[in-house]
Order: C-alpha cells, then structure tokens, then sequence
C-alpha cells in the first residue's frame, strides 16, 4: 500500500502543527458544501414552480379542449341555418371563457414564479449575509492575532 494512502503511517499532527494548506482545503471543502446545499434548496424551489406551472397550464389546456370539443359537437348536431343562429352566441361565450381560462391561468404562474423568485433572493440574501459575517469574524479574529503578536515585539 503506498505511503499516503495507508493512515497508519501518517503521523497525528497537532493543531499548531496542521499545515495552512489543510486549512485552506477544509475552508474551500465547506464553502463547496454550503454551495451546494444552496444550490439544491434553490433547483428544488425551481422544480415545484416549474411543476406547479405545468400543471396548471395542462388542466387549463385540458378545460378549454373540452369545452371546445363539446362545443363541436353541438356544432355538429346542426342541421339549418337557424341553428347555427343560436350557436353562435354559445361559440363565442365558449372562445371568451377559453381566453379567460388561459388569461387567468397565466397569471397564477406568473405570480407563482414571482414568489419563487423572491424565495431565491431570500436564499442568497442569507447566504450573503452568513458569508459577510464569517469572513467579518475571520479578519477580527486575524486583527486580533496580528495586534496580539505586535505588542509582543
């Protein structure tokens, strides 16, 4: 087994003597992690608007192709021309509701989209605030330390 692979022989350091380059690594491991965590909070907020809309958008498809059919049918079942003038009003209220269906519909994703959208800002505001005040507290603490060893001298 080769020497860096095989824990046994790798010699317990001591926090004083962990090298800077671990540091680094761990830092860069847990800003990785915390990325992700965001970036899966905020693709699975993507993915239930996304659905939502889908949804909503097919039952809407789905209520005026019925209608529409249904109209159709009665259009169908016409034999004179009297009954294509009482058909015509049923068809045009018909088209009216259809559009206001498809109109009504649109706006609800929209608005879903909007709250989405604001829940993702929020996640970032958060992320960036949680960011500020970590490195905030890492120059404190490097302040600190510098200040510490320059009263020493």
């Amino acid at each position: 087994m080769l020497h860096r692979t095989n824990r046994q022989s790798v010699p317990a350091l001591s926090a004083k003597e962990i090298p800077m380059n671990y540091q680094y690594n761990e830092q860069f491991a847990a800003a990785t992690r915390q990325f992700a965590d965001t970036a899966a909070r905020i693709n699975q907020l993507t993915l239930d608007n996304a659905q939502k809309a889908f949804g909503l958008q097919l039952a809407t498809l789905e209520e005026n192709a019925q209608a529409a059919f249904s109209f159709f049918g009665e259009a169908a079942e016409v034999r004179d021309f009297d009954g294509f003038k009482t058909l015509l009003p049923k068809g045009v209220q018909i088209a009216r509701e259809n559009v206001e269906r498809s109109i009504s519909a649109g706006q609800e994703v929209f608005g879903s989209t909007v709250k989405t959208n604001e829940a993702i800002a929020q996640i970032a505001k958060s992320q960036l605030e949680t960011a500020t005040a970590k490195a905030q507290a890492a120059a404190e603490t490097v302040t600190a330390q510098a200040t510490k060893s320059a009263k020493r001298r």
